[in-house]
C-alpha cells in the first residue's frame, strides 16, 4: 500500500506535510553519542550508575526469576517481590499503600478514569502534562482548568464545581520547571473539603531527606489524597506508582482498567526498582549538587544578551528566545548540538504555539565547566537575539 493509494493515507501525509512546513514534524533519533547531556531525566544518574547496574546483572542471573511477568496482576502476572516493591514505595512515600503501573501515563489514566465519577468534578493546572489532561478526558467527571498556579481562577472555577472535587497539579511542570504551590494549595483544599491530587514526576528522588519527594518534603503527605510517583526520571528505571490511603489502592487495583488489563513490570524492572530505592538515601550530595548547578545555570545564561530563563524553575530551565518560532529554537538547538551539547527544541503543539523555547536539564553529573561552555555557545548561537523585537 503506497502513500497515495487511499484518501486516508493521502489526508495523513498531507498533515505530515504541513508540520514539516511549520517546524512541528516530530522525528525519532538515535541518543547522541559524546554530547554533554543536558536534556535527559536521568537527574541523578541512576540510569548509568554502576551499583543500579550492578543489581540489575545479579537479578539477571538468578534463575528463579522469570524473563517476564506473564500476564497482568490480577491474573498471572503478580509476584511476592512486587508486592515488597509497593510495601517498602508506601514506607518511603509516607503513606498507607501504593500500587504499581507501567508508567506515569498509564497511573494518570488509571486514577482520573476510575476515582472521579460522573457529578463529580476535575480542577486542573492549565499547564498538566498530556497524561493528566489525557486521564481527565477518560473520566465521566466534570473539568475546568485553572489559570497556571493561580489560586484566585482556581477559586473562580470551584463556583462551577458539584460533587466530590478532585484539584489536580503537578509538583514540578515539565516545560516552565516551576513548583506548584503546594502549601496554599493544600490549604485551600483543606479549608473547602477538596481532594488535592499531585504529580511528582519530577520531584521523586530529588526533594526530600532521602528523595521522598516535594510533598514529603514541605510535610504535607496527610494534606493529598494522591501522590503519583513516577521512575523513568531521576529512578533511572521505568514505571510508576500511585500512593495514598489503602482503600484508594484497593479501589483501583479493582476498577482502573490501565492497571486491570496492563501486563505487569517484568521482574528485572521491579528487582531494579527496588536497587534504585534502597540508593535513593545515600545520594544526598547529588541532590545538593545538582541544585547548586540550577542556581549556577540561571546566573551563566542571565548574562546571555537576547534570551530569557524562567525565573522560578528548579532543575528544568525553560531558555526563550527574543522572539520564539519553530525554526528558530530548532536552528539554534541544532547549533548547540553540533557544538558538542544536547539541548533540545520543544515546539507546538507541545507547548503552546508562540512558547516555543529550548529545554535545558541538568542533571548532578554535570559540570561548572560544562555549564560555561554551554553559556559560551548559546552567546555564540544566539549573536544579534537581543536586538530583535519581541
Amino acid at each position: 500500500m503506497t502513500p497515495d493509494s487511499t484518501p486516508l493515507l493521502i489526508r495523513l501525509a498531507q498533515q505530515l506535510t504541513q508540520r514539516g512546513a511549520e517546524g512541528t514534524r516530530r522525528l525519532l533519533t538515535l541518543p547522541p553519542a559524546g554530547r554533554v547531556d543536558f536534556s535527559s531525566n536521568d537527574y541523578l544518574g541512576l540510569a548509568r550508575s554502576p551499583a543500579l547496574h550492578a543489581a540489575v546483572l545479579a537479578a539477571a542471573h538468578d534463575t528463579a526469576l522469570l524473563a517476564g511477568s506473564t500476564g497482568s496482576r490480577l491474573l498471572t502476572g503478580n509476584s511476592a517481590a512486587t508486592e515488597a516493591l509497593e510495601t517498602r514505595l508506601a514506607q518511603f512515600h509516607r503513606a498507607e499503600a501504593a500500587l504499581l503501573f507501567n508508567s506515569g501515563y498509564s497511573a494518570n489514566l488509571g486514577f482520573f478514569g476510575a476515582v472521579p465519577r460522573r457529578g463529580d468534578t476535575i480542577l486542573y493546572d492549565a499547564a498538566s502534562h498530556a497524561s493528566v489532561k489525557d486521564g481527565i478526558r477518560s473520566s465521566f467527571a466534570t473539568a475546568y482548568s485553572f489559570r497556571h498556579n493561580d489560586l484566585a481562577d482556581l477559586e473562580k472555577r470551584l463556583t462551577r464545581a458539584t460533587g466530590e472535587v478532585f484539584v489536580a497539579v503537578e509538583a514540578l511542570y515539565s516545560m516552565d520547571g516551576d513548583q506548584a504551590p503546594l502549601r496554599e494549595l493544600a490549604a485551600f483544599c483543606g479549608a473547602r473539603g477538596l481532594h488535592l491530587v499531585v504529580d511528582e514526576a519530577h520531584t521523586n528522588g530529588i526533594y526530600g531527606p532521602n528523595g521522598e519527594g516535594l510533598v514529603v518534603e514541605l510535610g504535607l503527605e496527610n494534606d493529598v489524597l494522591a501522590r503519583i510517583v513516577t521512575f523513568g526520571k531521576a529512578l533511572g528505571s521505568q514505571g510508576a506508582a500511585v500512593v495514598g490511603p489503602a482503600v484508594l489502592r484497593d479501589f483501583l487495583l479493582n476498577t482502573s482498567r490501565p492497571f486491570m488489563f496492563t501486563t505487569a513490570l517484568a521482574p528485572l524492572s521491579v528487582a531494579a526498582l527496588m536497587a534504585a530505592y534502597a540508593l535513593l538515601p545515600t545520594l544526598q550530595a547529588e541532590r545538593r549538587q545538582l541544585f547548586t548547578l540550577s542556581e549556577q545555570l540561571k546566573s551563566t545564561l542571565a548574562t546571555v544578551p537576547g534570551l530569557h530563563v524562567g525565573p522560578d524553575s528548579h532543575v528544568i530551565h525553560p531558555i526563550f528566545l527574543a522572539r520564539p518560532s519553530p525554526q528558530r529554537v530548532r536552528a539554534v538547538a541544532a547549533a548547540v548540538q553540533r557544538a558538542g551539547f544536547d539541548l533540545r527544541p520543544i515546539v507546538a503543539p507541545t507547548v503552546p504555539a508562540g512558547t516555543e523555547r529550548l529545554r535545558l536539564i541538568l542533571h548532578s553529573y554535570n559540570t561548572a565547566a560544562e555549564i560555561e561552555g554551554l553559556g559560551q555557545v548559546l552567546r555564540q548561537a544566539t549573536a544579534g537575539e537581543a536586538a530583535l523585537p519581541e
